[in-house]
């Protein structure tokens, strides 16, 4: 493998505050330095690439909230189809939930799946462990063996465990390894038949409504059950500014919990599927702007720990039904570091936080050794400029699914070039 010398590139690693301009080495697959003397030549044969003193090398991006519909669902997404998508995200790692068929219920396919991404040499997988038997809620997976097989936490996907009692046992069963219950925070009587948030809007358009309390019912009560047990605990894609304040509280207590919000929690709110856009269909279902002002404001103060892309791929005939009957979920991997980055051309969050959100925050929640510029670390990189303007085109993203939230948005922030293992796997000169 040849080396690689990054020149006159502004350097980001939030996990050690790295902010600066200067040069990286590549070699052997691995980071060789990130101090290199300018006077130092670059070794023999090496590939350079000129930053030209405005491009930002930073850390691969870990994603730790992707649905992908291998196996059983190919015709939706494949391990390959998601893979282009997420290296033109600049994305090289990405936990991938168990709710696919079959369920990743046994160790036999979470060992599978992690095989499938290293095959892509593009990406790599981290898979969830399905928490109970076929994501149905009622009886424990196999966690002790999902987990010496890889699996690197454990959940329902977009079920929420609905049983106090069973949530409970969950938590005190996984305290003995310490291993992290992810949780889709939403009391699933509550939202039952529902498909978008509950209030003037819904009723004006005629649909059923959720209610915004619906979150932070099943928050409160998982909260409570954290304490009892000592587990840790995570939410995925909170996005109430009720939900927020009940784990801001619980964190300053010394409860064990994390959670992670999606773009389209902080990017938009509930009237953008004021004309029945099922693209704008997710789940949980956008929401007020002013539960919108609050996730900005938990990302700015630390209280959410990870921004997820929640890429949810859905084929057109999904999507091409009546707003109440339509799958729920949309794409995110190609367009999670640019929608991220809005808000810091909006001055609401520091470049440094913004990439830390998106790298080794959501590593440190895994416990995986990824998002880092560390000498010896291997070399997944993603390099973007901050400034380059695009438009997202439903229909021209990478990957096979289409169904994004943002079609029409202008986004500035494109990347350039991504590599894993010090492989170029996007951009020019990618093989």
């Amino acid at each position: 493998m040849k080396p690689v010398l990054f020149e006159n590139v502004r350097l980001i690693d939030p996990a050690s505050s790295l902010d600066r301009p200067g040069r990286l080495l590549v070699q052997d697959g691995v980071i060789a330095g990130t101090d290199l003397p300018q006077a130092e030549g670059a070794p023999e044969g090496a590939d350079i690439v000129d930053g030209g003193g405005y491009l930002v090398l930073c850390p691969g991006l870990v994603d730790m909230r992707v649905t992908i519909g291998e196996p059983g669902y190919e015709y939706r997404e494949t391990v390959l189809s998601a893979a282009k998508a997420a290296v033109a995200g600049g994305i090289t790692t990405i936990a991938v939930l168990p709710n696919t068929s079959p369920t990743i219920d046994n160790p036999a396919l979470a060992r599978l799946l992690r095989a499938r991404g290293e095959e892509t040499s593009m990406i790599g997988i981290l898979p969830y462990g399905a928490l109970t038997r076929e994501c149905a809620g009622k009886e424990m997976a196999e966690i002790g063996l999902l987990a010496e097989a890889g699996a690197i936490a454990f959940t329902d996907g977009p079920h929420a465990i609905a049983d106090s009692r069973t949530m409970r046992q969950m938590l005190t069963y996984a305290k003995g390894f310490d291993a992290l219950i992810v949780q889709h925070p939403e009391d699933p009587s509550l939202a039952r038949g529902g498909c978008a948030t509950d209030g003037e809007l819904a009723t004006r358009l005629g649909l059923p409504g959720i209610p915004a309390a619906a979150e932070a019912i099943l928050i409160a009560r998982d909260l409570r059950l954290a304490r009892m047990t000592g587990g840790r605990l995570h939410f995925g894609h909170v996005s109430t500014a009720e939900g927020l304040d009940l784990i801001r509280a619980a964190k300053a207590d010394g409860v064990r919990v994390t959670c992670d919000t999606a773009p389209p929690y902080f990017d938009l709110n509930e009237t953008v599927i004021g004309d029945f856009r099922t693209y704008a269909k997710l789940s949980p279902p956008l929401r007020a702007e002013a539960d919108r002002r609050a996730v900005c404001a938990a990302l700015a103060d630390g209280t959410i720990d990870a921004i997820a892309s929640d890429h949810m791929p859905c084929d057109a005939d999904d999507k091409r039904q009546p707003f109440a009957v339509a799958s729920a979920g949309g794409t995110g991997l190609c367009t999670l570091l640019a929608v991220t980055l809005a808000q810091v051309h909006a001055g609401n969050l520091g470049m440094m936080d913004a990439l830390g959100l998106l790298t080794h925050r959501p590593a440190g929640v895994l416990r995986s050794g990824a998002g880092t510029l560390a000498a010896g670390s291997a070399a997944d990189l993603c390099l973007f400029n901050p400034e380059t303007g695009w438009v997202v085109r439903a229909g021209e993203l990478p990957g096979k699914a289409q169904n994004t939230p943002f079609d029409g948005r202008a986004l500035e922030g494109r990347v350039l070039g991504t590599w894993k293992n010090g492989r170029r796997v996007f951009g020019a000169a990618a093989a």
